[in-house]
């Protein structure tokens, strides 16, 4: 690793031929994350997989008027040099390798792509003070905010409001199946089922450490459980439902706090203030799973609400009971 960042060269250092074959190759790469965004979004988003085709052609045009630049001033032999070649040059983050994006980020990233390369052209023309130099860097600066103007002409020609708003609302679909069902049933369930023992416990033994320690058990390990099922028990690939990672996360991190919520109360020392607050808490939790259920699932409020607090409830007594009994 010290001897990559040893044999990097300053930007500022480059000549002529090889800064235009820095941005050879920086072309080249370009249009191979458009492309590659392109073939993930294909299936579920044509209308913006075709964008991004549009844009990698465009980044090609570039790339061969380079090349023809570079032929006529400099010959036919372009120098091998990328961006990890240079020490502060931009570098593109590589969540293209990744199987998951959402539309949002791809769409974003190609955005700040385009951004990125103009910005740093730009900076780089105004601090040089050679006149060809200063030429080339305005002419990749001005050529990259073109590519930002044609994209822009792309979504008008493929992405047409009714298109638009159909892969908005296959994204907003894909967000649900992947983070927020798991993470609402996670939540559910880490907010309803530790009710029973974080409760008996604490009318059991009226000693809060012990109604801590129990709560923190119950809550860690419902959370280690429901992430695991949900991860293994479906791959995403029939149902649709994106990563099973994702969703095991969601799903095991939502229910260790649904259930931490109302065993941290128990930290405190005096029993009655601790379970007050603990019944706060829960009641915050359990309206607070009816509003998701109402925002995100769609399901009348009032239902929700008596759907939830009606079998939190539940739980509940059958805690006080067992423990006070």
């Amino acid at each position: 690793m010290l001897s990559a960042l040893t044999f990097r060269r300053r930007f500022s250092d480059l000549s002529e031929q090889e800064v235009l074959a820095l941005a050879i190759s920086s072309e080249e790469d370009d249009a191979r994350i458009y492309r590659s965004f392109a073939e993930r979004l294909r299936g579920a988003y044509p209308a913006s997989a075709a964008v991004f085709d549009g844009m990698a052609i465009e980044e090609d045009s570039h790339r061969h008027r380079l090349i023809d630049l570079h032929v006529a001033r400099f010959g036919a032999v372009i120098p091998l040099i990328r961006r990890e070649h240079v020490a502060g040059f931009y570098a593109r983050r590589p969540v293209w390798l990744s199987q998951t994006l959402s539309l949002e980020t791809i769409r974003g990233e190609a955005a700040a792509m385009e951004k990125t390369a103009q910005d740093f052209y730009t900076r780089a023309a105004a601090r040089t003070g050679d006149a060809a130099t200063r030429k080339l860097l305005g002419d990749l600066a001005a050529a990259e905010a073109g590519h930002e103007a044609h994209a822009v002409g792309l979504e008008a020609e493929h992405l047409s409001p009714d298109a638009r708003s159909g892969e908005d609302q296959a994204a907003k679909r894909q967000f649900i199946l992947t983070w927020v069902q798991p993470g609402l049933a996670g939540l559910m369930d880490g907010s309803v089922s530790t009710l029973a023992p974080i409760f008996a416990t604490a009318f059991a033994t009226g000693d809060t450490w012990t109604t801590f320690l129990v709560g923190s058990a119950a809550s860690v390990g419902a959370g280690i459980s429901m992430g695991f099922t949900e991860a293994a028990h479906d791959d995403g690939v029939l149902s649709g439902r994106g990563s099973p990672l994702k969703r095991g996360v969601a799903s095991g991190a939502m229910t260790t706090v649904g259930g931490m919520g109302h065993a941290l109360p128990y930290l405190i020392t005096d029993f009655w203030t601790a379970t007050s607050l603990a019944f706060v808490i829960v009641f915050v939790e359990l309206w607070a799973i009816a509003w998701i259920q109402n925002r995100y699932m769609e399901t009348p409020f009032l239902r929700a609400a008596l759907q939830v607090v009606l079998g939190g409830a539940l739980v509940f007594a059958a805690g006080v009971l067992i423990g006070g009994g």
